[in-house]
């Protein structure tokens, strides 16, 4: 049975890490660097930095954040925002990073999913797609959420798969911070599509929307923000949870 995966998210707006409800409202979350120490120390099986202003400011992600936070824990790390080049990715693993996450610059430009898989490996490259729910379709969304596309979901993760990359991270917009679960039914179609491993995100709110993220989204991971910032649901509690119900986790 494979291992599932609990991986906290940090979303970064002007050296801060914060959190809002479908990608609007945006509240101070705490310190990038002691929020990532807090996690890899409690038992958290990965880390996600993403830059969420870098695409919308044109500017590349913040080295110096993605090193100091590097040096503080001891578990894989994707980093994520603004990447649209070859040197951007090798300026990120330099300082620490583990795994890229592109989205916006490859919906524009696909190829450039092809490049880095070509270079890193497709390990290395994280797809990470924004979409949203309208009238029962979803559609994918660029530069965090602001700027809508007429691009189908489920047809642009094939493709990105295609094209070598080698982990989706999802995130409903429609889901994104209201604690009432993920995304599970396009969670499910998602996996039956691709054959590599799927992150969920949006949504989470109890211990039960982590287990349904696996049981009915088939999901290989499960993201997570404000829940873990504020401590409303602890990891070591909640992979304790998940194995008394047959989720096989790390510990």
């Amino acid at each position: 049975m494979l291992v599932k995966r609990i991986i906290p998210c940090l979303d970064i707006k002007d050296g801060r890490t914060v959190k809002g409800v479908n990608f609007v409202g945006l509240k101070d979350a705490g310190d990038p660097v002691e929020l990532a120490k807090r996690y890899s120390d409690e038992g958290a099986d990965e880390l996600v930095f993403l830059d969420i202003t870098a695409t919308k400011e044109k500017r590349r992600t913040l080295i110096d954040m993605v090193e100091n936070v590097a040096k503080a824990i001891n578990i894989p790390f994707t980093v994520g925002g603004g990447i649209s080049s070859i040197e951007d990715v090798k300026l990120l693993l330099r300082a620490g990073a583990d795994k890229v996450s592109v989205n916006s610059s490859a919906v524009r430009r696909p190829e450039l999913i092809n490049e880095l898989s070509s270079i890193f490996g497709n390990q290395c490259i994280v797809l990470a797609v924004d979409a949203k729910q309208i009238n029962g379709y979803w559609k994918v969304h660029l530069v965090g959420g602001r700027q809508k596309t007429n691009i189908d979901l489920f047809e642009w993760v094939k493709e990105g798969v295609a094209r070598g990359a080698g982990e989706i991270l999802f995130t409903s917009m429609n889901h994104d911070g209201t604690k009432d679960g993920y995304a599970n039914r396009a969670l499910m179609k998602m996996s039956k599509l691709v054959n590599v491993p799927i992150i969920a995100s949006g949504g989470a709110g109890k211990k039960k929307d982590f287990l349904d993220a696996f049981r009915l989204g088939n999901a290989d991971a499960a993201l997570a923000a404000s829940v873990f910032h504020f401590k409303e649901i602890e990891i070591f509690k909640l992979k304790l949870y998940l194995r008394r119900r047959n989720i096989s986790v790390r510990f």
